[in-house]
């Protein structure tokens, strides 16, 4: 079983940057596809971003394109989503979520490992 944590939300002004952290436990997320998503009151949950197993492979929804980076380090069994020039409506609750080994598809619904989620609010 694979536990994912996120790390790194909070308080910013729009136009500020913040970085979000997840790590695993119970399994390395070596070979693992993760994705960040986010769910907004209201909304449904959507993909932001997603990168391959090994990294090389990345993808991320318009909205936020140009803004934000996904990046992983296996050895630190991390995956980062650096995030800047932040918006309001990038206020939501960000979630990371590990994929089975060895596949890759970005969407929430082939990702089983999902972590609780960190806040993430923007102020205008």
């Amino acid at each position: 079983q694979v536990r994912v944590v996120e790390s790194g939300g909070g308080l910013v002004q729009a136009g500020g940057s913040l970085r979000l952290s997840c790590t695993a436990s119970g399994s390395t997320l070596h070979g693992r596809a993760m994705g960040w998503f986010r769910q907004a009151p209201g909304k449904e949950r959507q993909a932001i971003s997603c990168i391959s197993g090994s990294g090389d492979t990345t993808n991320y929804a318009d909205s936020v394109k140009g803004r934000f980076t996904i990046s992983r380090d296996n050895a630190k069994n991390t995956v980062y989503l650096q995030m800047n020039s932040l918006k309001p409506e990038d206020t939501a609750m960000y979630y990371c979520a590990a994929q089975r080994r060895y596949s890759y598809v970005c969407s929430k619904n082939e990702f089983p490992y999902w972590g609780q989620g960190t806040q993430v609010t923007v102020s205008s």
